[in-house]
C-alpha cells in the first residue's frame, strides 16, 4: 500500500499552515541560494519569508516565466552547487533554448514518492506490470513514472516510444496490466490492437496512466473502448519537476495536487490578478520542497480551475480540473477564442470519423485568421457516396458551429492519411506566415 494518510487527508486548516511554513522557508532559500531569485525578490522588496503572514501574501512574489528559464539557461536557476545535482532533464526546446530541470538526490526521492502516491490513487498496485511507452531521455515523463511505479513495487517494462508491433508483443507476452503513454499514442495503440490479429482477450491491460498532453473525455472514452483500460490523467511540467504534481484518483473527479510539495494558484489570464476558488483561469505553481531548482509562482499557461472540497475517495487536498487548453495554444478565429480541445470533443464523439484530425490556420485576405478542420474517415466507402459524404460534412460543421459559434471549413480525408503520434500530438498547422 502506498497511501500517505497524514498528507493526503490533512484538514484544510492544517495544510494551509504547513504550506505557509514551507513557503516562508522557500522564499528565504531562493533569496539566499539563487542569483536569479536574489535579484527578482530583492527588486520586489522581498528579502525574507517572515513577511508572509498568510498564503494570499504570495501575490507579492513576482511571476516566473518560461522566458526566465530560457534566459538563465543552463544553470542560472540552480540553488545548490553542481556537485549536488545528480540528474538533469529538459524540455524539447523546439522554440528556443530548452527549459531544464535540475535534481538533487533528495529531489529524486521526493519526486518518486509523489508519483507513487498519485499512481496508487489511480489504482496502480504492486502486482501490476507497467509498460512505459514514453520516450526515455531528457523528457521527464518516462523516468518520472518509472521510479514512482517501482516505488509501489510494480514491474516495469521500459519499452520507450515507437516500434508499435514490439509494444503489442511485449504486452501479450508479459501480461502487461498497465500502460504509460500519451493519449495520442494510446489511441494509435488501440487501432494497432484491432489490426494485430490477436483478440483483445490476449491482452491483460486494465489501467492507463496518461499524460504529457491533454485528453478530452471523448478521447478517453475511445481509448478505454479500444484498449480495455481504465484511463486516468496525470499532470506535471519540466519546469516544476515533471509528472507528479497532480493526478486523478479512481473517482476521476479532478486531479489531486501533492500539496505538501506544490502550492497552486489560479490567476486571471489577462490581468494576472488572483481570482476566487472555483473560477477558471491560468494555473500558477510554486514548489515548496525542491532543492536543486526551486520555482516561485511559475506561470504554466494552462487553463483550469481548483476545487477545495474533499474528494469522495477520502483525500482532502485541492483538485484541479482537466486542463481545458493552454493560453499559448488558443486560436483567435474571427474574434472567437478557440481551443483545440473543444474541436476534439466534437469530433471524437461522432460516427464514421476517427480520432485523428488536423487544424490548419491561414491568414485571409481581410487579415483575419481562418481555420480548416481536416478529419479522417474510418470507412473509405463513405468517399464513394457524394450524398453521404456531404451529409457527414454538414453534420460536423453544424456541431462545430453550435459549440464554437463559427462556420469552419471541414475537409474529410481517407482513412490512415493523417499523421499518427508516438509522443505529443501536433494538431495545429500554422500557415499564417507561409509564402503565398
Amino acid at each position: 500500500m502506498y497511501f500517505n494518510k497524514e498528507m493526503e487527508t490533512m484538514p484544510r486548516k492544517k495544510m494551509d499552515e504547513l504550506q505557509l511554513e514551507r513557503l516562508r522557508y522557500m522564499v528565504d532559500y531562493c533569496y539566499n541560494n539563487t542569483a536569479f531569485y536574489h535579484k527578482k525578490l530583492g527588486d520586489a522588496g522581498i528579502t525574507s519569508g517572515d513577511k508572509f503572514k498568510c498564503l494570499s501574501d504570495i501575490k507579492y512574489i513576482p511571476y516566473t516565466t518560461k522566458e526566465d528559464m530560457r534566459d538563465t539557461y543552463p544553470t542560472g536557476m540552480m540553488a545548490t552547487p553542481m556537485k549536488k545535482i545528480v540528474r538533469v532533464h529538459a524540455s524539447s526546446g523546439t522554440t528556443g533554448k530548452p527549459t531544464v530541470g535540475l535534481y538533487t538526490q533528495g529531489d529524486l526521492d521526493q519526486w518518486a514518492d509523489q508519483v507513487a502516491r498519485l499512481s496508487y490513487a489511480a489504482g496502480a498496485r504492486e502486482d501490476d506490470i507497467f509498460q512505459i511507452a514514453f520516450g526515455y531521455g531528457l523528457f521527464t515523463g518516462a523516468l518520472g513514472l518509472h521510479y514512482g511505479l517501482e516505488k509501489i513495487g510494480c514491474t516495469i517494462i521500459p519499452a520507450s516510444s515507437g516500434n508499435t508491433e514490439r509494444q503489442l508483443m511485449l504486452m501479450r507476452d508479459f501480461g502487461v496490466t498497465g500502460l504509460v503513454a500519451t493519449p495520442s499514442y494510446a489511441v494509435y495503440l488501440g487501432e494497432a490492437v484491432a489490426e494485430s490479429g490477436y483478440p483483445i482477450s490476449d491482452y491483460k491491460l486494465r489501467l492507463g496512466l496518461f499524460g504529457s498532453e491533454g485528453c478530452t473525455p471523448e478521447m478517453r472514452a475511445r481509448i478505454e473502448e479500444n484498449l480495455g483500460v481504465f484511463a486516468t490523467d496525470n499532470y506535471g511540467l519540466t519546469e516544476v519537476g515533471g509528472p507528479g504534481a497532480s493526478g486523478e484518483c479512481e473517482r476521476r473527479s479532478g486531479l489531486h495536487f501533492c500539496e505538501d510539495a506544490y502550492l497552486p494558484e489560479i490567476v486571471d489570464r489577462n490581468t494576472l490578478e488572483p481570482i476566487g476558488a472555483g473560477e477558471t483561469g491560468e494555473l500558477v505553481i510554486t514548489t515548496l520542497a525542491r532543492e536543486g531548482m526551486p520555482v516561485l509562482r511559475y506561470r504554466t499557461k494552462d487553463i483550469t480551475r481548483l476545487n477545495y472540497e474533499p474528494c469522495e475517495c477520502g483525500r482532502t487536498g485541492v483538485r484541479m480540473d482537466k486542463v481545458m487548453g493552454r493560453s499559448d495554444d488558443m486560436l483567435i478565429i474571427k474574434g472567437v477564442n478557440v481551443f483545440p480541445s473543444q474541436i476534439e470533443s466534437v469530433l471524437v464523439s461522432m460516427e464514421h470519423i476517427g480520432p485523428h484530425y488536423q487544424l490548419i490556420v491561414r491568414r485571409g485576405s481581410n487579415f483575419m485568421d481562418n481555420l480548416e478542420v481536416k478529419v479522417e474517415l474510418t470507412d473509405a466507402e463513405v468517399l464513394s457516396s457524394y450524398g453521404e459524404l456531404e451529409q457527414l460534412r454538414t453534420t460536423i460543421r453544424s456541431k462545430l458551429h453550435s459549440v464554437l459559434g463559427l462556420d469552419l471549413k471541414v475537409t474529410l480525408v481517407e482513412p490512415k492519411t493523417l499523421e499518427r503520434f508516438q509522443g505529443k500530438a501536433k494538431r495545429v498547422l500554422d500557415l499564417r506566415n507561409a509564402a503565398d
